[in-house]
């Protein structure tokens, strides 16, 4: 993929992903780049598929750690059992919400259920990571869920758009956030246009699917692009429509160090998680506490 020599008004810059495999799975990772550490308080962004398992065989990201923020798991299509050390076992299914506080520490898994794996099974998602802000690096550990018809949906003009979380569009998602942003999932009809939401400091928009056109500019599906602060702008579907998630919020109060699964404002509090999960201190994985992911030694 090569980007345009100049980018229009208004794009700040663009992001193109980079492979990874997670699981068994290969995923697109837009956040962090080199280009952006953080949008709002999105501190990580993977595309997972689309893609397809064979029979016999799953999504297998085995128990693992986090601390400092909170995972954000949105499918398009197929299903992840989510299990974590809180004792939560839930299915997620496309378009429904699952925010998982981490806080001051949680383990989770993330596998295709045993009754999925006798058949070919697809995924395609997102899974995001939110910073916490300092005042909540340190809270308890929580999992919610709410279902896609809990959320709030705007039809007009060619454009279906969801609000997944926060603020925007003069609607307001259920889901409870620390920190000022919003989250949304978009399909536009072709030649549909969107405004990005102008009350928020930072703002980016992943192209899903299709392409869309800024400025007399049109950038295809598989990149990230980051908008100027407090420019009005619009996003323009090419003719083969487009599919988005539009995300953006405050800028955060201050830098954060990541390594590996663990985000923090504090360099000391990640070695501390770091000695936690080698020396087994992080709750089990219910119904998942046999295998676990041992603790890199550099990061990824």
């Amino acid at each position: 993929m090569t980007e345009p020599a100049t980018l229009p008004d208004g794009i700040e810059t663009t992001i193109l992903p980079r492979a990874h495999d997670v699981g068994g799975f290969l995923v697109q990772r837009a956040l962090p780049a080199q280009e952006k550490q953080m949008v709002g308080p999105f501190i990580f962004f993977d595309q997972m598929g689309p893609g397809e398992f064979l029979s016999g065989t799953g999504l297998d990201v085995r128990p693992h750690p986090h601390i400092g923020l909170a995972t954000v798991t949105y499918l398009f299509d197929g299903s992840i059992l989510h299990r974590d050390s809180l004792g939560t076992q839930l299915p997620i299914l496309p378009g429904d919400v699952n925010w998982m506080t981490a806080g001051r520490g949680i383990a989770h898994s993330e596998r295709t259920d045993t009754a999925l794996r006798g058949q070919r099974n697809k995924l395609f998602g997102i899974q995001s990571w939110v910073a916490l802000p300092k005042s909540h690096e340190e809270t308890a550990p929580a999992f919610v869920h709410h279902e896609a018809a809990a959320l709030p949906v705007l039809s007009d003009g060619g454009v279906a758009l969801r609000l997944i979380a926060g603020q925007g569009w003069g609607i307001a998602s259920p889901v409870e956030t620390h920190w000022p942003l919003f989250y949304a999932d978009a399909t536009l009809n072709p030649g549909a246009a969107l405004p990005m939401p102008d009350q928020h400091e930072e703002r980016g928009a992943y192209i899903v699917q299709g392409s869309v056109e800024v400025g007399g500019v049109t950038f295809e599906a598989g990149r990230m692009l980051l908008f100027r602060s407090n420019d009005r702008l619009s996003l323009r579907a090419g003719p083969q429509g487009a599919r988005l998630l539009l995300l953006g919020g405050a800028a955060m109060d201050g830098p954060r160090f990541i390594f590996w699964n663990f985000v923090s404002s504090s360099r000391d509090r990640i070695e501390q998680a770091k000695a936690d999960w080698k020396a087994g201190r992080f709750g089990k994985v219910a119904g998942d506490d046999v295998e676990f992911i041992p603790l890199p030694e550099t990061r990824n």
